[in-house]
C-alpha cells in the first residue's frame, strides 16, 4: 500500500507560530486546483506500488476549497490511481468552515476522516495564536460533524503556550474528552525562525515559551489520555483503539507516498523529492509540463537515519526484525551499544527477545535529541 498527500497552500489568516507554506490570498485557488490535478496525472509512475491506502488533504486549509474543487481532485486521483475500497480519506478543516452543508458535501465526496485544527478551547489562547475561529465554533463544529455521520474525527491541540497553566491545560483536555472524537494530536508550541511569533518574542511583545512548563504539560498529557482510553501510539498522537491515523502511520513505517502541490514531499523507497514552495512558480511549471521538484537519492546511511528518526517516535520504536537489508548485524549491535547511555538513564529500553529498541515515556520528552545522537553513530558506519 502507499499514500497520497495533497498540499492546499491557502489560509484565511496567518497563525503567528506557523512556518508551513501557504498564502492568505485566495485568488490562485482555481489555478492551483487545476495544477495539482495535472500533477496527479504526471506523477503516476513515481510509485512502484499502485494501490493507494490513504489520501490526505493538508495545508494550509483544505476546507477553503469549494466542493467542486475538492471533488475534482478526488475524482482525478481515483481515475489515475487504484484507491483501496476502504481507503482512509482525510480532510484537514478549520472549525469555522464546518457548516452543516459543507459537512454533508464532504461526506458525499468520500471524505471519511476529519482532522480539525482546534488548538485550544480557550478564546484567550486562540487570540494569542491569531487563530481565525473562536472556542464556541470549535465545539459546535465537532458536534455537527458527529451529527453529520463522521465517526473518525481528530483534533489538534497545542500546549506550552505562555499563559496556559496546568489547570487550563487540564480543562482543554477534559473538554476534548467530553466530545465525540476518536483521535488527538497534541503539539508543543515551537518558535520557528522568521514566523510572526518569533519576531514578537524578539521584540518582547510576547513572552517566550517555558521549556520546563512544556515538559510538565506533556507528562500530564501522557498520564491523562491513557486513563481515558486513548493510546499514545506516537510521540504527539493519541487514539482510541482502531482509530490510529493510517496515513501518518505510513510515514512512520517508511511506506512510500506521493506529495502533490507546492512544498509537498514524496518518497518511493529509493529517493525523496520535494516541490518548490512558491505558488506562482509551481503553477507555471505544471502548466508547462514540468514537475518543479528537487530530488535526493538516499544512501544506505541516510535510509538508516530516516528509519531511526521515524521509528523512535512510535510506541514500538525500532524493530530490527522488520528493517531492510541496509541493517546488518554490525549496524544493529553498534546502535544498541550507543543506546546504552540512554537505557541507563531510563530514557530507552532494549527488548532482545523482540529485537526492539524504543523510548520510554520519559524518553519521549527527548525524542529529537536522542535520535540526533544516534544519527552520529550511524553516520560513522558503512
Amino acid at each position: 500500500m502507499a499514500g497520497i498527500y495533497v498540499h492546499i497552500p491557502f489560509c484565511k489568516q496567518a497563525c503567528n507560530y506557523c512556518n508551513f507554506h501557504f498564502s492568505v490570498s485566495k485568488k490562485q485557488i482555481p489555478e492551483m486546483v487545476h495544477a495539482i490535478a495535472r500533477e496527479a496525472v504526471m506523477q503516476t509512475q513515481f510509485l512502484k506500488q499502485p494501490m493507494i491506502d490513504t489520501l490526505y488533504f493538508g495545508g494550509g486549509t483544505p476546507s477553503l476549497l469549494n466542493i467542486q474543487q475538492l471533488v475534482q481532485l478526488i475524482t482525478t486521483i481515483q481515475q489515475q490511481y487504484t484507491l483501496a475500497a476502504d481507503a482512509e480519506i482525510t480532510l484537514e478543516v478549520n472549525p469555522d468552515d464546518c457548516t452543516p452543508l459543507a459537512l454533508q458535501q464532504w461526506r458525499h465526496a468520500g471524505i471519511n476522516r476529519l482532522s480539525m485544527g482546534v488548538q485550544s478551547f480557550r478564546d484567550a489562547d486562540l487570540l494569542w495564536m491569531n487563530r481565525s475561529h473562536h472556542a464556541t465554533a470549535a465545539l459546535q463544529a465537532i458536534v455537527q460533524a458527529h451529527a453529520a455521520g463522521f465517526d473518525n474525527i481528530s483534533i489538534d491541540l497545542i500546549y506550552g503556550i505562555p499563559q496556559l497553566t496546568n489547570e487550563a491545560w487540564h480543562q482543554n483536555i477534559h473538554k476534548a474528552l467530553s466530545l465525540p472524537i476518536q483521535h488527538l494530536s497534541c503539539y508543543a508550541l515551537t518558535v520557528e525562525p522568521k514566523t510572526a511569533l518569533h519576531h514578537s518574542i524578539q521584540k518582547k511583545s510576547k513572552d517566550n515559551i517555558d521549556i520546563d512548563a512544556q515538559a510538565k504539560q506533556f507528562e500530564l498529557l501522557m498520564q491523562w489520555l491513557p486513563e481515558a482510553g486513548f493510546e499514545q501510539y506516537e510521540v504527539s498522537n493519541f487514539a482510541k483503539p482502531g482509530y490510529q491515523s493510517r496515513h501518518n502511520n505510513s510515514y512512520w513505517k517508511g511506506i512510500p507516498y506521493i506529495g502533490l502541490g507546492p512544498s509537498a514531499h514524496s518518497y518511493n523507497g529509493t529517493w525523496r523529492q520535494w516541490n518548490i514552495a512558491n505558488n506562482s512558480l509551481y503553477i507555471q511549471n505544471i502548466q508547462n509540463g514540468n514537475i518543479p521538484a528537487e530530488k535526493e537519492i538516499l544512501t544506505p546511511a541516510q535510509k538508516r537515519n530516516e528509519q531511526i528518526m521515524i521509528a523512535l517516535r512510535t510506541k514500538e520504536g525500532i524493530q530490527f526484525s522488520k528493517l531492510d537489508d541496509n541493517w546488518t548485524d554490525r549496524h544493529q549491535k553498534q546502535l544498541i551499544d550507543a543506546a546504552q547511555k540512554w537505557i541507563t538513564q531510563g530514557l530507552m529500553e532494549w527488548l532482545p527477545q523482540k529485537e526492539q529498541l524504543h523510548l520510554t515515556p520519559k524518553g519521549m520528552l527527548y525524542a529529537d535529541g536522542i535520535a540526533a545522537d544516534l544519527f552520529e553513530v550511524n553516520a560513522s558506519l558503512h
